[in-house]
């Protein structure tokens, strides 16, 4: 029987073909033989207690000038999938959770595998999730006090300020020993100290690379993507700009995933991203993290293939 598999992303008619991690993802699932359905968030809804979703059937090709192909839009069940791939990237708002209570109800009507767990998603903001490795993190501080913030960069003297659901490098400040515009930056970021954000110890390794390292069922890719910053940013994020250099894991990166790939298969997340910069840990991305084809490219890797090799062999134990 073929595998119907979902996925709930942005406009696939926006996405750049030549980095995107789903569509690594959609290649493997095609490849395997299985059934593509294409959502977008807004398709998805509740009527009378089941999720439905209008979908269309879609087809990939490995084309820059043609990449996909999508068929009619029906309305279909989300349970009469084996399985969904969430992939919408944040914001992570109101209708990023409520979607994901609705997958969390389409996976109980049929036994639908989410990747990854919608309760997950909920559960684990990827900025504060790695405080849960206290271990392997810097000093940090999550808060929407004016003086608490004051005293860990008078404490530090260089510090990271950034919000807890930004992406791609949005709205990270650093703020150096003599605190310019260090008022102004609590102000913006805090909104007045009515929103919690996140400070952390500045690490100069940034210079080396923000590298980031994917887990896939908690097990980690043997290499990583150190992603440099260019042009006197801060910011290595590729989206903002940076470099992105493929390197072995270190000692200390694999023992790192070590100590989070436990709880990242525990939890039913499937497919994480760490980013480590140094000898620390500094955020795990669960929602839509990116890399797969910079990887691949680099070292000839098909990280997607390994993923649906989970999802299938996962599906199969279900049965």
């Amino acid at each position: 029987m073929t595998i119907k598999i979902g996925i709930v992303m942005d406009p696939i008619e926006d996405i750049s073909f030549k980095k995107d991690s789903s569509l690594a993802m959609l290649w493997a699932a095609q490849r395997k033989g299985w059934e593509i359905w294409y959502m977008e968030q807004q398709d998805l809804y509740l009527r009378d207690g089941k999720v439905l979703a209008k979908m269309a059937p879609m087809t990939v090709a490995m084309d820059p000038d043609n990449f996909f192909q999508r068929g009619e839009y029906q309305i279909q069940e989300v349970c009469a999938l084996d399985a969904v791939l969430m992939r919408k990237d944040p914001p992570f708002d109101n209708e990023f959770i409520y979607t994901t209570h609705l997958l969390e109800i389409a996976a109980a009507a049929g036994d639908t595998l989410m990747v990854n767990r919608p309760q997950a998603l909920r559960d684990y903001n990827e900025k504060i999730f790695a405080t849960h490795f206290p271990e392997c993190c810097p000093p940090v501080l999550v808060t929407r006090r004016d003086d608490l913030l004051r005293e860990f960069h008078a404490e530090y003297k260089d510090v990271i300020f950034k919000p807890l659901d930004g992406m791609g490098g949005t709205s990270i400040f650093r703020i150096q020993e003599e605190g310019v515009n260090l008022g102004v930056i609590i102000e913006t970021l805090t909104k007045f100290g009515t929103e919690t954000i996140m400070a952390q110890k500045y690490l100069p390794e940034i210079v080396d690379g923000d590298k980031r390292i994917l887990l896939v069922d908690g097990e980690p890719v043997p290499y990583g993507l150190s992603r440099i910053p260019t042009g006197g940013e801060v910011r290595g994020n590729l989206a903002a700009g940076g470099v992105g250099v493929g390197r072995a894991l270190t000692e200390r990166e694999l023992w790192i995933a070590r100590q989070v790939g436990p709880t990242l298969k525990e939890q039913g997340i499937l497919f994480a991203g760490l980013d480590v910069i140094g000898d620390y840990l500094t955020e795990v991305n669960v929602t839509s993290p990116t890399c797969i084809r910079e990887l691949d490219e680099q070292f000839g890797l098909d990280i997607g293939m390994q993923l649906m090799d989970v999802v299938e062999a996962k599906l199969a134990a279900r049965k």
